[in-house]
């Protein structure tokens, strides 16, 4: 089912994107893309709790020369929220890629945000002949890296969370002066399941915990851009260097940005990433 997507938050009021709703495996995906076909496509993934929503204030400073796709993880957005469907991150992955084919995507350079990343990887171990690139915002190199928050933020302790539990959790991913938290972030957390919630993180940590990012890239070969707020309260910004040992990889730290910057600061955060498009697009290792 292919519609038009009506959201006033889209695209910050840019040109409406084309969006459908497609079933990998009985669970319905919500896939939504913005760009010409013709052009280079650019996947982007977004972390847990979140949606394609969070990548909105960028999609307008990457469609000028990229096809851009956005898909809602099982259990995420305008995705399904099933509770007898499997949350780990080869899956995710996996319906991606299925995604990616009934769109007839050859190839892409896939883009993660946070544990959107981990999705990424696994995408590209699992097809290393549709993913040619990769970038990583603020994705932690491994679980050595995380930063245990407090009581306060650790995530609602009820379903459905007040809106100051909301807010409490929230406030780790950002660290610009004066960032307001938009509401519809907030909202894409009050839209999961307590069971979907709580699925999706133990599957980011459960996958760190077989094998450090680092290591899965060094394997895969594929160029890589890293993008880190250096103010990250979430993930030590330091780590990012851990992806030094990739070779060729190419790290960028954004100072005063902290754990969003693709909302924290969109223009700062695409810069480095069409640096990259441009080099890497279309190109087939």
């Amino acid at each position: 089912m292919t519609v038009f997507d009506g959201d006033p938050y889209v695209n910050g009021g840019a040109e409406t994107p084309e969006s459908s709703t497609l079933s990998p495996d009985g669970g319905d995906i919500y896939v939504c893309q913005d760009g010409p076909h013709d052009a280079p496509a650019l996947l982007l993934i977004h972390g847990t709790a979140s949606s394609t929503r969070s990548w909105h204030p960028m999609v307008p400073l990457l469609t000028g020369s990229h096809r851009v796709i956005r898909i809602d993880l099982l259990g995420h957005g305008r995705s399904a929220k099933p509770a007898d469907r499997s949350y780990a991150i080869p899956d995710q992955a996996r319906r991606v890629g299925v995604a990616l084919d009934r769109l007839g995507v050859e190839d892409v350079i896939a883009v993660g945000h946070s544990s959107g990343g981990v999705v990424a990887i696994a995408l590209a171990e699992q097809r290393p002949d549709l993913v040619t690139a990769l970038a990583l915002v603020n994705t932690g190199p491994s679980l050595d890296a995380f930063i245990a928050p407090e009581p306060a933020a650790t995530g609602p302790s009820q379903w459905p969370p007040t809106g100051e539990q909301l807010r409490r959790f929230a406030s780790t991913g950002f660290s610009r002066a004066g960032y307001r938290i938009p509401e519809e972030l907030l909202d894409d957390v009050r839209d999961m399941t307590s069971h979907t919630f709580t699925a999706t993180m133990r599957a980011t940590r459960a996958y760190l915990e077989q094998r450090a990012l680092p290591d899965r890239l060094m394997v895969l070969g594929k160029p890589l851009l890293v993008i880190f707020g250096e103010d990250d309260r979430r993930w030590r910004s330091s780590s990012a260097s851990d992806y030094r040992a990739v070779p060729g990889a190419t790290v960028e730290f954004l100072s005063g940005l902290g754990h969003s910057p693709l909302l924290e600061d969109p223009p700062r955060a695409a810069t480095p990433l069409l640096a990259f498009t441009s080099i890497h697009a279309g190109r087939v290792d």
